[in-house]
């Protein structure tokens, strides 16, 4: 059977307005073969959102807007439906809201809960309201208006109070205090020149101190070749001293104050013999006596020589008494 050009041409033309449709539908996000994951959320107001718009959890697109659809004949209610690339955890309690963009198309933004329990395609989503830019900028500026109110009101009460307390006897008492503030920043002004000659006339002193000083550190760096041998004998010393046998003397220096300490026991005590010429009264008894007849024989030598020499041939022995006594001292030096 052979068919005619004009059939092939109707056959073709309907095979293309069926693509043209199904991509058209395509591109706008809708299929005809309902397949993937879908959820759905329910509004009273879309904001604009149509079909095809980007769906985002965290920034990142998850899906898009597949169809919009009013529940009921009275658009209370508007079912938006969401086809996502994969099938996500999203959770139950996660809500769903559409965010507003003045410069472009709107988008639904999901914000995730924090249940255990996941959703499943076909399910619906919490909805939740947003304010729109204009709202956020509201609601930020509405605390912001009170306080400035606030302030308002509190800046007319200052006022009023200002305005009650300036009266003409309190101006001129402000007038008063005025020129006396004047007189005294006068003061001021005499009282820090003085003090100004004065440190000049202490500049002087100050100036031939830090001479001094810089005398003082010059001699130092002439010097520090002295002061350096004088640390390095100091700190020779100081080793020399260190090393030196102290304890070794310490307890020599002990035995002989021990040794000194026990020859003055013995000195003290009856035993020896020194000991008995300083503590036996008898020996200074004897030994006063032995000196008191050595002084009597020596005073009867002298005053009679010839009883114990005698030298001439005819000479007459003197017969006279021996002394018993010492004579006096006048007697001895005639």
């Amino acid at each position: 059977m052979k068919i005619s050009n004009e059939t092939k041409v109707g056959a073709l033309t309907a095979i293309a307005i069926t693509l043209l449709i199904l991509g058209f539908n395509f591109l706008k996000g809708k299929t005809l073969f309902k397949t993937g994951n879908f959820l759905y959320a329910k509004y009273t107001d879309t904001k604009g959102i149509m079909v095809s718009n980007p769906v985002f959890i965290n920034g990142y697109q998850v899906g898009s807007v597949s169809e919009i659809e009013d529940a009921d004949k009275n658009l209370s209610s508007i079912v938006v439906g969401i086809k996502l690339k994969d099938n996500y955890n999203i959770a139950v309690n996660s809500v769903a809201t559409i965010k507003e963009n003045p410069l472009g198309s709107a988008s639904m933004v999901i914000t995730l809960g924090n249940g255990n329990a996941y959703l499943k395609s076909g399910d619906t989503l919490q909805t939740a309201a947003t304010a729109g830019l204009l709202g956020d900028v509201m609601n930020k500026l509405g605390p912001v208006t009170d306080r400035v109110k606030t302030t308002l009101h509190s800046l007319d009460s200052v006022l009023k109070n200002i305005n009650s307390i300036f009266d003409p006897n309190t101006k001129n008492n402000m007038q008063q205090v005025i020129a006396n503030i004047n007189r005294t920043t006068a003061s001021l002004a005499v009282s820090s020149a003085s003090i100004q000659a004065m440190l000049n006339e202490q500049s002087g002193a100050i100036t031939a101190s830090m001479n001094n000083v810089a005398s003082f550190t010059k001699n130092l760096s002439d010097n520090n070749q002295k002061v350096t041998n004088t640390l390095a004998n100091l700190e020779k010393t100081t080793d020399n001293f260190s090393k030196a046998d102290i304890n070794g003397s310490i307890e020599r220096l002990k035995a002989t104050i021990d040794n000194f300490n026990s020859i003055l026991s013995k000195v003290s005590s009856k035993d020896g013999t020194l000991g008995l010429l300083m503590n036996d009264k008898t020996l200074y008894t004897n030994l006063t006596n032995t000196v008191r007849s050595a002084n009597i024989l020596l005073d009867d030598l002298r005053t009679h020589p010839k009883r114990y020499v005698n030298i001439s041939v005819f000479g007459k022995k003197e017969k006279g008494g021996a002394l018993t006594a010492p004579l006096p001292i006048d007697t001895t030096q005639k």
